[in-house]
């Protein structure tokens, strides 16, 4: 039975990113494409495009019907900003307080929190005029204090999605309590995100808006790669190459294995700010030829690269819980990464290799056995790494999930105008 007008409107919300589309926020375009596969109407905002170059023809096409609130658009934010002030002097008030908050606990910044203020005025308005009913965020930083103001200034309610661990670092100065307290709900990616804001939430009634959702894939775009090969000695690392990720690592690993694996392969898929310093390493290294930097490549290209290779390698020194680990479990390959955040409710022994971010002899250790591991073991293990993607992070799933959430912020958001 096709939904009614009433729920149909209930359910149109908007998305709002620092930046928007990027490379490595594919999982964020494809939760926002599953909403739409089930009548969810999504209006996409984000504060600035992406400063690089988007390969995705998906990411090229949101570029183009995505509401952008700062990037060409300052003589914008500064009529809507006396709009508000000379239309909308409660919301002024209602909104204040908690911009102070903020600022104060930023601990400066104060151009930037004015921007912020303006953002949300902007934002309020254009939910306004296309009916928006409820705003999610991803990530707690500014995009999540954009949304709370615009909520505060007479916009819809709103939401965010944390992810970790960058944004717990230093957690006082993203006003985790007041972000909690005033949204309609919290999505937190995985049972570490989820204790983590726990903790910061002030209080059990704030916490209890906190539910995990972890983040999905479309299994449907991932059958199972064919059985590997004895002689293939390739590995693939697929992110934004930053001290992060810990590609820097990778090519002294490399160079401790490659008299004794002569035919090893590291292709780095993916650029950013580190590409110098891991170019660097490199030639220190002398394994120009075992180290390969590829650039940023489609969805496509990844998948390819990953279902050619014989495991992921990501060395992480902070990650939430990678959506590329899942997109190779459900390729069928195992993987080697790090001990950190939510990782190891997902990757184990038994579908990967483990080791502590920084240590060279255990990322030489878990490079070595992946390499020795004889075919049928890297199938097993990319079997079992299958399994938990399709019981824990399947896209569609998730889209179920933030769906009901959205749609009680929405009415009772509709119910107090």
């Amino acid at each position: 039975m096709p939904p009614e007008p009433a729920e149909r409107e209930a359910m149109r919300v908007a998305y709002l990113l620092n930046t928007y589309p990027a490379p490595s926020g594919t999982f964020i375009r494809r939760e926002i494409e599953a909403l739409e596969e089930i009548d969810v109407t999504v209006t996409r905002f984000a504060v600035r495009r992406f400063a690089g170059l988007l390969v995705e023809p998906a990411d090229i096409r949101d570029a183009g019907r995505t509401h952008y609130l700062l990037e060409g658009n300052l003589a914008g934010l500064f009529v809507a900003a006396l709009r508000e002030l000379f239309t909308n002097p409660a919301g002024i008030g209602r909104a204040l307080p908690a911009w102070r908050t903020l600022l104060r606990n930023a601990r400066g910044g104060f151009v930037r929190h004015v921007a912020y203020l303006m953002q949300a005025a902007a934002l309020r308005q254009a939910a306004t005029r296309l009916d928006v009913r409820h705003v999610h965020a991803h990530f707690s930083n500014n995009a999540a204090a954009v949304a709370m103001l615009s909520a505060l200034l007479g916009g819809p309610r709103f939401s965010f999605t944390a992810h970790g661990p960058d944004e717990f670092v230093e957690a006082p100065r993203l006003s985790f309590p007041l972000k909690i307290e005033q949204a309609a709900f919290v999505v937190a990616i995985s049972d570490y995100c989820r204790n983590l804001l726990a903790g910061l939430a002030g209080n059990d009634e704030a916490a209890a808006k906190i539910h995990i959702a972890r983040c999905g894939i479309d299994l449907s775009q991932f059958g199972v790669a064919p059985p590997i090969e004895a002689e293939n000695q390739t590995l693939v690392c697929v992110g934004r190459l930053c001290p992060q990720k810990g590609q820097v690592h990778i090519p002294a690993a490399v160079a401790a294995l490659k008299q004794r694996l002569p035919t090893i392969k590291v292709v780095l898929v993916g650029d950013g700010e580190s590409r110098a310093e891991i170019e660097n390493e490199i030639a220190r290294h002398d394994v120009g030829r075992e180290v390969v930097l590829r650039g940023w490549a489609s969805n496509d290209e990844v998948r390819q690269a990953i279902a050619e290779s014989r495991a992921l390698l990501l060395p992480s020194y902070a990650e939430g819980l990678p959506i590329v680990i899942m997109e190779t479990f459900a390729l069928g390959r195992p993987v080697i990464t790090t001990t950190i955040a939510g990782i190891p409710e997902l990757v184990d022994s038994e579908c990967g290799w483990l080791v502590t971010p920084g240590d060279h002899d255990q990322l030489v250790a878990a490079i070595g056995a992946a390499l020795a591991a004889e075919p049928a073991q890297i199938a097993r293990m990319g079997q079992e790494g299958r399994r938990r993607v399709e019981r824990l992070h399947d896209l569609r799933q998730l889209a179920r999930e933030l769906k009901p959430l959205m749609a009680a912020s929405g009415s009772a958001e509709r119910l107090a105008r």
